[in-house]
């Protein structure tokens, strides 16, 4: 694992990544950034597109660790920007979307055309987009909204037109002497890289121990007990773990909505176990208990390509406990009950379901204890699974099990 930080939408953000980790999929799985779509995987399609230091890359092949220090936007971080505010009007105006999977990756690349190009004679727009295909529209659409934009010929910042910004590729971390030389201008080097990430990092994650207490079924239901400590004062604890939304950011793979007005919560799970992937699309409700410490998390979905059904509670309690040196700390005690049905149901057995339960419980522990020990205006990835490396930890746990069983009668 590399510990990598960058600044994501105007955010610093610390996380541990796999080298091999593409940006987009650093972007949609560990930061919970859905709105970067992944569709060839090859560069060759546009969905993925993104800004890195201002100009427009490819995610899908871009190795995450290349960003080291950079600045990286994706189009939830086009929000408050004027250029694609009009953009989006545009598009709305002239139905440039049907199912809207490359509309992301060709905002951001119309976003930037309009910025460089605006005031081009005979801009031939449907060359310039050339690098974003679409299967739905015809292209009618989305050339006639570039072309509304182009019209008005937008002032473009000077911040994003300033000839002496860097424009290669993001850098790596030993990058800062190919940056210089690179530099368009000697007379106008380019501005000093900011990172500002590093300068507010959290400390790196720390083992915490998770234990499962026994796994039982009871008319159909997996129910099983979790518990870990947290070397962090109850209140502060809490403070985070009431909030189901700052909670389910702890859980890679998981997105939950704001609450409706009557308190129910939309969201969606991705689970990645070796080659099967699913992704629940559900509802539920969260009950919490400020004088108890005490939350209640109920919900269930659906996963469209299995068919599979699932739903679970989850309660927590915290209460107070000594750390180190008799410093505050907090115990979790967590009761979690889940009920599977269809193709995936053979991944509730109780003899796998511990050894998973217990590595994401982990990850997840670990990721809230990042959050506690992190600056205020940091964001911090949720430790990552891997699908595959799950798999394989929780076999090579069994197996050694199976040996210290076999060899412990040897001995015997």
């Amino acid at each position: 694992m590399t510990r990598l930080s960058l600044e994501v939408n105007g955010r610093p953000v610390t996380a541990d990544v796999t080298p091999r980790t593409h940006l987009a999929d650093f972007l949609r799985e560990q930061l919970l950034l859905t709105g970067t779509h992944i569709g060839c995987e090859h560069g060759v399609c546009g969905a993925c597109t993104v800004e890195i230091d201002g100009e427009i890359a490819r995610s899908c092949i871009t190795f995450a660790v290349a960003c080291e220090g950079a600045r990286v936007r994706t189009i939830e971080g086009f929000d408050d920007d004027p250029l694609m505010a009009r953009m989006r009007r545009a598009f709305t105006t002239e139905h440039a979307l049907q199912c809207g999977y490359c509309t992301p990756g060709m905002m951001i690349a119309a976003r930037d055309l309009v910025r460089r190009k605006a005031a081009t004679p005979d801009l031939d727009i449907r060359t310039e987009m050339s690098g974003n295909l679409c299967r739905c529209t015809g292209y009618a659409g989305i050339v006639a909204a570039i072309e509304s934009v182009v019209a008005e010929r937008p002032a473009v910042p000077a911040t994003a037109a300033d000839p002496a910004r860097w424009r290669g590729p993001a850098p790596g971390p030993d990058a800062t002497a190919t940056v210089a030389a690179t530099a368009p201008s000697p007379t106008a080097p380019a501005a000093p890289r900011s990172a500002p990430a590093q300068a507010t990092a959290p400390a790196p994650a720390r083992p915490i121990a998770v234990e499962v207490g026994p796994v039982t079924v009871v008319d159909g239901e997996t129910r099983f007990t979790e518990s870990f400590v947290l070397e962090h004062p109850p209140e502060a604890v809490w403070a985070l773990m009431s909030d189901p939304q700052r909670v389910a950011a702890c859980m890679p793979g998981l997105t939950l909505d704001p609450p409706d007005p009557d308190g129910r919560l939309a969201g969606r799970m991705e689970v990645r176990l070796g080659p099967i992937t699913a992704g629940f699309s559900g509802e539920g409700t969260a009950t919490r208990d400020d004088s108890a410490r005490r939350m209640v998390i109920e919900g269930r979905g659906r996963d469209r390509k299995s068919g599979s059904q699932a739903a679970g509670r989850v309660e927590y309690v915290l209460s107070d406990t000594a750390g180190p040196n008799a410093t505050p700390a907090t115990r979790v005690d967590c009761v979690i009950g889940f009920t599977l049905q269809g193709p995936l149901a053979q991944f509730g057995r109780s003899d796998l379901v511990r050894d998973l339960v217990a590595r994401i419980g982990e990850a997840f522990a670990r990721t809230v204890d990042l959050r506690l020990r992190a600056p205020g205006d940091a964001t911090v990835a949720p430790v990552p699974l891997g699908g595959g490396s799950l798999l394989v930890g929780v076999l090579v746990g069994r197996l050694r099990r199976l040996l210290a069983r076999l060899f412990g009668r040897g001995g015997a």
